[in-house]
């Protein structure tokens, strides 16, 4: 059971994940060595599952994240998956329920984001939004 301090744990790490355990335990009022005992708590219960970092698309010359929704055509969902693990371009993935089959998250430029609306047109349909404004 996560308690307060927990999830202000959690909340810091997931702002910066390389935060030192001694500044998180000045937050939350508790020693670095508190702090890294809680935190390894969390990743043996499988409640922190992985560290990651953030990617500055711009920075890499990546211009457009868009946000694209596959409806399917076919019952290749295995190949269309596996197909999307190989993109490099797609950032997330998620199966979803409701408007669509997959939501999809690509980071490139135009003309990468283009071919790749091209080369899914094989296992389905897709409506795309683009990024406009990063909020959080």
């Amino acid at each position: 059971m996560l308690d307060k301090t927990d999830m202000e744990i959690l909340n810091l790490l997931t702002k910066n994940s390389r935060t030192r355990w001694q500044e998180i335990g000045d937050t939350v009022h508790l020693t670095g060595q508190a702090v890294k005992n809680r935190v390894e708590r969390l990743e043996k219960s499988g409640i922190i599952e992985t560290y990651t970092i953030k990617i500055n698309p711009n920075k890499i010359d990546k211009k457009v994240t868009a946000f694209i929704t596959i409806f399917m055509k076919t019952t290749e969902h295995l190949a269309f998956q596996k197909y999307i693990r190989n993109k490099p371009i797609i950032i997330e993935a998620h199966r979803i329920s409701g408007d669509g089959c997959y939501i999809l998250k690509a980071a490139a430029s135009q003309d990468e984001i283009l071919e790749f609306l091209d080369e899914i047109l094989k296992y389905g349909n897709y409506k795309i939004n683009l990024s406009i404004e990063n909020i959080k």
